[in-house]
């Protein structure tokens, strides 16, 4: 990958940036007790996939089983290669994995993938992707392909994708120091995604009062650092330089571990419905490839 490519349908979206292997980040979250919010992360390669992942079976919900197989699908399947979820768990069978129906999802993803016919480095964030989605994805990526291959890009680089110093970030957001929580960009597609680095350390200001003796970053800061990146993806497009970028709303906040000094802060927005007035951006907080926090945020762009 030389670039980001972005796709959604609905409340599906799949991100994939530049990498230097091949990684995958999944997340689903359905309306059933069993199939609720759950993350996995990958590292894929060879032994990963016989053991994590080949033996992830499909899976379907009870009362989709009679209509798929009268649609002329799931022709072969049975309780016993297929996961048919009831109200109370699987129906005649048992998990090969406690989170075997994430795992799966990901096997599905990597099969729609190797219609490229070649292996992809890049690292790969997919939240409830399906296959209609994943072969859109596979789209993008070969447009991409067939743009550096046929020249279509001098040297390599896009001026859309470049990285942005404090310098040029400053440029773009209002905040200054000791507000600033952005340290540089390492990937943007205008309007579309953006990843942020924040190097955390001990001379941080907040550590003084947060906390005496055992310094963690507030959350509030973390919240915050994930906006300005959102804030640089939102304002760098031509026609945002100069507005500015109010919080509206935080919806789905998650703070999962904490951050201490020394961390490294990996902040990855994705834009959601992005309006002449308003944006909403997905933001995931990660430390060494876990997530830290996560959230839902919507701004007003306003006229500074």
């Amino acid at each position: 990958m030389k670039e980001p490519v972005f796709s959604e349908e609905d409340d599906s979206m799949i991100v994939i940036v530049p990498s230097s292997d091949f990684k995958i980040s999944y997340t689903i979250n359905y309306n059933h007790p069993l199939l609720k919010a759950q993350y996995l992360a990958l590292d894929i390669n060879d032994d990963v996939f016989k053991k994590e992942l080949a033996g992830a079976r499909t899976f379907c919900l009870e009362d989709e089983a009679d209509t798929l197989q009268q649609q002329g699908l799931g022709q072969g399947a049975n309780y016993e290669n297929t996961l048919v979820v009831g109200k109370s768990g699987v129906i005649k069978n048992k998990l090969r994995f406690e989170n075997e129906f994430i795992r799966h999802k990901i096997l599905d993803l990597l099969g729609d993938l190797y219609v490229l016919g070649q292996p992809i480095k890049g690292h790969v964030i997919a939240l409830r992707s399906g296959h209609s989605l994943n072969l859109k994805t596979v789209r993008k990526i070969q447009q991409q392909k067939d743009r550096y291959f046929m020249g279509g890009i001098e040297g390599g680089e896009c001026a859309n994708n470049k990285e942005l110093d404090i310098n040029e970030i400053m440029k773009i957001l209002p905040h200054r120091q000791p507000f600033l929580f952005v340290d540089k960009i390492v990937h943007l597609e205008k309007g579309k995604s953006a990843t942020g680095i924040k190097n955390v350390t001990i001379n941080d200001y907040f550590f003084k009062g947060h906390f005496p003796g055992r310094p963690v970053m507030p959350g509030v800061i973390i919240i915050e650092a994930m906006a300005q990146v959102g804030g640089v993806m939102m304002l760098a497009p031509e026609e945002n330089r100069g507005k500015l970028a109010f919080f509206m709303a935080l919806n789905n906040v998650k703070f999962r571990r904490t951050v201490l000094p020394g961390d490294q802060l990996v902040l990855e927005t994705v834009a959601g419905k992005i309006k002449s007035r308003t944006g909403q951006v997905h933001a995931r907080a990660l430390v060494d490839g876990k997530i830290v926090a996560e959230a839902d945020l919507m701004f007003a762009l306003v006229e500074s």
